[in-house]
């Protein structure tokens, strides 16, 4: 994983047991001779108790490619958990050692990208010299970006085209983190849209599991008291409201479209039994789930 690079922070994976935990299928620096971006196929084991990633200066795109697994993350506070999943974009927060764990259902896949710290700072100078909100950057691309994935599969899927292709992904790649998920420091707090799309990003995957409002605040890198107040202000509802009534939303479309019973269908909305769903979809809707499926 450590190559001689001026351009590349790697010296972090010297003593990184890289052989444990994957199986690199593709690099672009030893397939290529790219010296402007680092693009890595990665074949990982399907089950990790504690793996220690290293803290290394260069933004880090991971596109998970092929399997699921339940995974947990934690970068100095609570463990955060989250879904593996074909397209579930993540982007490594630099300078952030991370202790990471998972069981997944089958081998993973991935294609994983670095990007030279050097070349974001540099675009950010062009940008208007703001320097890089790099928590914010990735509390944001958690949300979900179409077009960073497309660019992700792309160059993971490149031949030897030549540096000036790896190059100008770099340069594309950098403009676009800091155009779309860089939070604006002149932007008043209330407008912190990437932190609230990445929270709601998080109650949408983990809606059927036990979500804490401490949870979702250190998934976005907030302050509980300041993801209530961003999360207000965005939305007009608070956090615990919102997601109240994403899983009545899913219980409602379940009903109507399944042939799921009200006990099957409680869990799979994050609600404890039959009664508790039918207590928060009396109060959100003034009916009954049975009612409701039958009207």
């Amino acid at each position: 994983m450590v190559f001689d690079s001026v351009e590349f922070d790697l010296q972090p994976y010297a003593g990184f047991d890289m052989d444990r935990y994957v199986r690199r299928t593709h690099c672009s620096w030893e397939n290529f001779g790219w010296r402007s971006l680092l693009v890595q196929r990665f074949e990982h084991v399907p089950v990790v108790e504690d793996m220690e990633l290293p803290a290394a200066a260069d933004l880090h795109l991971i596109l998970p490619v092929g399997g699921r697994a339940a995974m947990e993350t934690r970068t100095g506070g609570r463990w955060n958990r989250h879904t593996w999943a074909p397209g579930r974009l993540e982007l490594g927060v630099p300078d952030q050692p991370l202790l990471r764990r998972y069981r997944g259902d089958g081998p993973l896949r991935s294609v994983q990208v670095h990007i030279p710290r050097g070349t974001v700072e540099r675009t950010a100078e062009q940008l208007g010299g703001r320097p890089p909100d790099y928590p914010g950057m990735a509390a944001s691309v958690t949300a979900g970006d179409p077009l960073i994935e497309e660019a992700v599969r792309a160059v993971g899927a490149a031949g030897d085209i030549g540096d000036l292709y790896a190059e100008s992904v770099a340069a594309f790649l950098s403009v676009h983190l800091l155009t779309r998920h860089s939070r604006e420091t002149e932007r008043p707090p209330a407008r912190e849209d990437t932190r609230v799309r990445a929270a709601i990003a998080l109650m949408r995957d983990r809606l059927a599991e036990p979500l804490t409002l401490a949870d979702i605040a250190d998934e976005v890198y907030l302050s509980v008291f300041h993801l209530v107040r961003v999360f207000r202000a965005a939305t007009g509802e608070t956090p615990h409201r919102y997601l109240a009534r994403l899983r009545i939303e899913k219980a409602r479309r379940l009903l109507r479209e399944s042939g799921l019973t009200v006990a099957e269908i409680a869990p799979l909305c994050g609600f404890a039994g039959p009664g508790a769903l039918s207590t928060a979809f009396l109060r959100h809707t003034g009916m009954r789930p049975t009612a409701y499926r039958n009207s």
